[in-house]
């Protein structure tokens, strides 16, 4: 009886690796996208063969902004692609600093690029200091003490 069961098992097994090994599929550039470019289902095919680290399903990738140019013919890599990016380089922002009932603000430029929810550093207009924020907002970002 228990060795029935273990080639239950055995056989269970196999089928199952087999089934996956035969579903494995990546996400492919159709065409070349340039650097930050949103990524449209257009871009994207899909391509039989698993390859680690790359997308898998194209509706995981769409919509997404590319952080290096694709090529045609090859998988898109998770790290390829992030989030849009709402603050731009050089950009003037708002700053905003809140502690307590203490309540600043202050005009900023924006050295860097950053998405919603990302940190991003910012120069402070007045004084020159540099500061280290999360982007809350397309014009603003939350300094945190």
């Amino acid at each position: 009886m228990n060795r029935f069961r273990i080639f239950l098992a055995l056989i269970v097994v196999s089928l199952g690796c087999t089934a996956v090994q035969s579903a494995a599929q990546s996400v492919q550039s159709a065409r070349p996208v340039k650097i930050n470019t949103i990524v449209t289902a257009d871009d994207l095919v899909i391509a039989p063969g698993s390859v680690s680290g790359a997308f898998e399903r194209v509706e995981d990738a769409v919509g997404l902004e590319t952080r290096k140019t694709l090529y045609p013919g090859r998988p898109v890599m998770i790290g390829d692609l992030g989030p849009i990016t709402v603050i731009e380089r050089n950009q003037l922002v708002q700053l905003l600093f809140e502690h307590g009932a203490l309540k600043i603000t202050a005009d900023g430029r924006s050295l860097g690029r950053a998405a919603l929810g990302q940190r991003v550093q910012v120069m402070n207009s007045d004084s020159r200091l540099i500061v280290t924020g999360v982007v809350t907002s397309p014009t603003s970002v939350e300094v945190q003490n």
